[in-house]
């Protein structure tokens, strides 16, 4: 079974779609999961995971990595924000930390992808950094990454078309009024991303999960 997180706010956004196209490219069983609305605190530190590799803070994140132990794959999706991985996804990982004490390494073996989205390639490729070197501390098998093409909240936050600090007026330079023109290309305008997909799918196939 593959299991699709996407770490994005947005219920239906670029990073939501990504990975359900993926998931659905492999042919295989799956359960997608979206982090938005949940409740998911960082790791506290206070190490009473170490007994038994089961993290003791109690929000929604304990059934998700229920579903994580379960799966044979996990696709993990999360935006740029700011220049890093936004800070849902990130906590969403950072709690994997109970998984791995005393060399137990419960993710072990599992492969995984990587996707990200966001306004510039340097973005993408800094979040799928960061999503692969959590899975490979856990000692998951990482078999590839996909990189979209974001959706800047500059074009809908009602203000970016004359904010000289959002991404707007950085591509365009003011305009009286933002057009379908001017927005970023919607997931299934993306051909590369479309492509990427497509490729991570077959693999997923190839490999029986």
């Amino acid at each position: 079974m593959i299991l699709g997180i996407s770490a994005s706010g947005r219920k239906d956004g670029i990073i939501s779609k990504t990975v359900k196209a993926i998931l659905e490219a492999s042919n295989s069983e799956y359960e997608y999961i979206s982090l938005s609305g949940k409740r998911i605190n960082g790791c506290i530190g206070c190490t009473l995971c170490a007994a038994d590799n089961q993290c003791k803070v109690k929000d929604d994140w304990n059934e998700i990595a229920e579903k994580m132990l379960m799966a044979d794959a996990i696709i993990f999706g999360a935006p740029n924000y700011g220049g890093t991985i936004n800070a849902l996804g990130h906590a969403c990982l950072e709690r994997t930390f109970c998984f791995r004490h005393r060399e137990a390494f419960s993710l072990s073996g599992k492969i995984g992808v990587a996707v990200s989205a966001s306004y510039s390639e340097e973005g993408t490729s800094l979040v799928n950094m960061i999503i692969k070197k959590s899975m490979m501390v856990n000692k998951m098998s990482v078999v590839g990454a996909v990189s979209a093409h974001g959706y800047s909240q500059c074009y809908t936050c009602g203000f970016g078309h004359n904010c000289n600090a959002g991404n707007v007026v950085k591509k365009y330079g003011p305009l009286d009024k933002i057009e379908k023109k001017h927005l970023p290309p919607s997931f299934e305008e993306q051909e590369d991303t479309i492509f990427q997909v497509n490729n991570i799918g077959k693999l997923l196939r190839s490999l029986g999960v």
